[in-house]
């Protein structure tokens, strides 16, 4: 697909699959085009040229919502949203069962394990408005993961998060992929929590696709998946030599 602001095109000729069961990350520099892939991908943008497709289907013509699980890397929350964590991790179970249907044991069970994986169980009564934004951002991760999509879309899902809160993210992920062979989709400058994990890195650059294989490929030619806030936007830019990488 390729996709431009007036003549300015920002993706050209991109081509990304995730099939289910896998777990793909999508790094490159500010301005390599990722939001603009995910605001395509979410059916919030139409490309120019091409196509996008969810589950076989334009994404403005899914029916079945919950089958996508999105967390944006700010998400809003009104001041003085009365909600506790657990109601908005349940919330993300609403998708999935409807909003008729009372909640069976099945539903709490997943909440439960939801507010768990993101080491929030301690917070559950608690005001989500009250919280830190790193405690709203893993309630939100939470909400996300209790709806058990085929597909999650994760947009620096980790910024501000506390070491042990990532293993326990990375827990959950894994789980989600291995378990209930659901797909994972992150966009993230750190890898480190979950790079042993991930099936392939997609690297864009300068709205092209410049790398899109297994991790071990890419660490293979000197690239660390740890923090790349700097040094990943220097290797893309040609001041690193990437070594012989596969485009």
């Amino acid at each position: 697909m390729t996709f431009a602001y007036g003549q300015e095109a920002v993706l050209d000729g991109v081509s990304v699959a995730v099939e289910p069961g896998e777990f793909v990350a999508l790094v490159g520099p500010n301005g390599s085009g990722k939001s603009t892939l995910l605001r395509c991908l979410l059916g919030l943008l139409a490309p120019t040229a091409g196509a996008v497709r969810l589950f076989g289907v334009p994404p403005q013509s899914l029916g079945q919502r919950w089958r996508l699980g999105y967390v944006p890397q700010r998400p809003a929350l009104a001041r003085d949203l009365p909600a506790t964590v657990e109601e908005v991790v349940a919330a993300g179970r609403l998708a999935r069962t409807g909003w008729r249907r009372r909640f069976r044991a099945e539903d709490r069970e997943e909440v439960e394990h939801a507010m768990s994986s993101v080491a929030l169980l301690d917070l559950r009564r608690r005001r989500v408005s009250e919280l830190s934004g790193g405690q709203q951002q893993r309630a939100f991760i939470a909400k996300a993961l209790a709806g058990r999509p085929d597909l999650l879309v994760l947009d620096e899902p980790v910024a501000g998060i506390d070491a042990e809160s990532q293993r326990r993210f990375r827990d959950s992920l894994t789980h989600l992929v291995e378990e209930h062979r659901s797909a994972v989709l992150l966009v993230s400058h750190e890898l480190g929590a979950v790079a042993e994990d991930l099936d392939r890195v997609v690297v864009l650059r300068r709205g092209s696709v410049y790398f899109d294989g297994p991790p071990a490929e890419l660490a293979a030619t000197g690239v660390s998946l740890g923090v790349h806030r700097d040094d990943l936007p220097l290797w893309l830019e040609g001041l690193v030599a990437p070594g012989d990488v596969r485009h």
